[in-house]
């Protein structure tokens, strides 16, 4: 029997000196700040279980966006108010969830 898990998609910006964070390390900072914000995530099988997360389009060091989509899966339904308010008041002020 397949666990239930519910998949949200939000947008966020990245401005500033975090314009040069690569893709990898913004999938970090999310990772840290799911973890944070004690979110209840959903974690990938295996060895070394990771949190399900995707980031969509992998920009190019240097460029601003403030379209990006955000792609988490949660164990447990929230509001996306309470989401958004969760994750920014754990973000670093260049990137923030709208």
């Amino acid at each position: 029997m397949e666990k239930e898990y519910f998949e949200y998609q939000l947008v966020f910006k990245k401005e500033g000196l975090l314009k040069y964070i690569s893709h990898l390390d913004l999938l970090r900072l999310f990772q840290r700040v799911v973890r944070r914000a004690n979110l209840p995530v959903v974690f990938s099988k295996g060895f070394h279980p990771l949190p399900k997360l995707k980031i969509q389009p992998a920009l190019k060091l240097g460029i601003e966006s403030d379209n990006l989509k955000l792609f988490i899966k949660l164990n447990k339904n929230i509001s996306n108010r309470e989401l958004k308010d969760r994750l920014n008041s754990e973000l670093p002020d260049e990137i923030k969830v709208l």
